[in-house]
């Protein structure tokens, strides 16, 4: 399998986002418009625009990693669940490009754009696999491995909307960030009870079972 290092995904996106997002140059059309005028953006919203560059950096090449291991593995449950990041993910860049656009047009965040994102369906996933208790399942290294990388990938993604959530004083920045942050804990928890089940079918059931008796 492909060796990829999730602890690159914040620190290199600088990099990557100056580098590999590609925009359709209106953008930049605008700034220099500005810039001609004597118009300049304020610090704080070129320091936003840099974030949301990297968050589309990440974004992007999250879902590319989904995809890829929700065609190549074997496992029926792997690969719902990577279909279904990989959708959220997608949702994320599409929904955050839009705000880019809008902020870097006009030089502040966007009061009346709808930045609501669509409820993560990874809940469901892993409620379909306990109803169905299948404990025959077999997960190969490889899914392991992605799983254990996409963990890291969502932790740092939920500490990187959640230091943005916490900079900002706007009120409809603040929860969108905060919804970001949220979506990506949901991820992590979800990929954690994923490798869990991966490790050992038969004592993940035994556990969520236990748990249902107790009246989790």
């Amino acid at each position: 399998m492909e060796e990829v290092n999730a602890s690159c995904i914040l620190p290199c996106s600088m990099y990557f986002a100056a580098n590999e997002v590609s925009w359709d140059g209106q953008e930049t059309k605008d700034n220099l418009f500005r810039i001609l005028k004597g118009e300049r953006m304020s610090s704080k919203t070129e320091e936003r625009i840099k974030a949301l560059e990297v968050a589309l950096n990440n974004e992007s090449r999250e879902r590319d990693f989904y995809l890829k291991h929700a065609e190549r593995t074997n496992n029926a449950f792997g690969k719902m669940m990577f279909q279904s990041i990989a959708q959220d993910e997608d949702d994320h860049y599409q929904r955050i490009l839009e705000l880019h656009k809008k902020l870097s047009q006009e030089g502040k965040w966007p009061e009346t754009l709808p930045l609501k994102v669509k409820d993560t369906e990874v809940k469901t996933i892993l409620k379909k696999l306990v109803d169905s208790i299948d404990t025959s399942a077999k997960a190969d290294t490889d899914d392991m491995e992605a799983v254990k990388i996409a963990i890291e990938f969502e932790a740092n993604g939920e500490k990187f909307y959640s230091d943005l959530r916490d900079s900002v004083d706007n009120p409809v920045e603040k929860e969108f960030f905060s919804l970001l942050a949220t979506m990506e804990r949901e991820h992590r928890l979800s990929l954690e009870d994923t490798y869990e089940y991966f490790k050992d079918p038969e004592g993940w059931y035994r556990v969520k079972e236990k748990h249902t008796l107790d009246g989790g």
